[in-house]
């Protein structure tokens, strides 16, 4: 049996992409911080169309709790899938925050750093031997770090973005003498809970980005979960190194 573990699927596009992954056959390992209802909303949703579904709590600002999260892992893959082993993960956990660069913190920054760089890093070295051999990785990075879709305020934010796209072609050099895969998408203005609710609490900023885009419209979650079920399928198997931009031509 299939098993994907998705990093911070209860909402936006790793709830998605946890749904689209289970609507191909796979079982879903799925992680959620603050938000425990949308993850058991996520379970539901793939167990209403027959699918297996786990959620654990995870932080991926704090790499201290990752021996933690592999040993739940190994539980839940033996209990619920009588196995050991998993086959692809998606690193989507990630919160964003807009700042100017004369206005951000130190604070900020390391946080930006733990969550979107080293966290990704140090999971997917604590999952590794978990990962089966032929398996994938999709990371889930910007295209803020692009420059496409360089737009002010996103410096810190970006700058991790681009050295998460600078880590998946590392791991996709280093991991592929197991026949992994690893790719990144990198989505562009998209309809989710990110930066505290921003499309829902500035729904003014929505006409300007459709603007802004080639096919006239924001991003929604089944955009971007789609596109990462197929690179961990079958249909992504000569694909590796790469990091796509589902933006419907955002700066085109």
């Amino acid at each position: 049996m299939r098993v994907a573990i998705v990093t911070g699927a209860s909402s936006g596009i790793g709830q998605s992409a946890a749904i689209q992954l289970a609507k191909r056959g796979s079982g879903v390992i799925l992680t959620y911080s603050n938000n425990q209802s949308g993850a058991m909303e996520t379970v539901a949703s793939i167990e209403k169309e027959g699918g297996a579904a786990v959620a654990l709590p995870l932080d991926v600002g704090r790499s201290e709790t990752f021996p933690a999260f592999r040993d739940s892992v190994v539980a839940a893959l033996r209990e619920t899938w009588h196995q050991d082993t998993f086959d692809s993960l998606v690193n989507n956990a990630g919160f964003a925050q807009m700042a100017m660069f004369e206005d951000t913190s130190e604070e900020l920054f390391d946080t930006f750093m733990r969550v979107l760089l080293k966290g990704p890093f140090f999971l997917t070295q604590a999952l590794l031997p978990l990962l089966a051999d032929g398996g994938a990785i999709v990371n889930t990075t910007s295209n803020s770090a692009l420059p496409s879709g360089l737009e002010p305020g996103y410096s810190g934010y970006a700058s991790m973005k681009g050295g998460l796209m600078v880590l998946t072609r590392y791991m996709a050099k280093e991991f592929s003498n197991r026949g992994i895969r690893v790719n990144s998408v990198a989505p562009g203005s998209t309809r989710t809970r990110l930066a505290d609710n921003a499309f829902e609490r500035f729904p003014e900023v929505i006409p300007l980005l459709a603007a802004k885009t080639a096919l006239g419209r924001v991003g929604e979650p089944d955009d971007i979960g789609m596109v990462i079920a197929t690179l961990l399928s079958d249909e992504g198997r000569w694909i590796t190194a790469q990091n796509i931009e589902v933006a419907g031509g955002y700066g085109l």
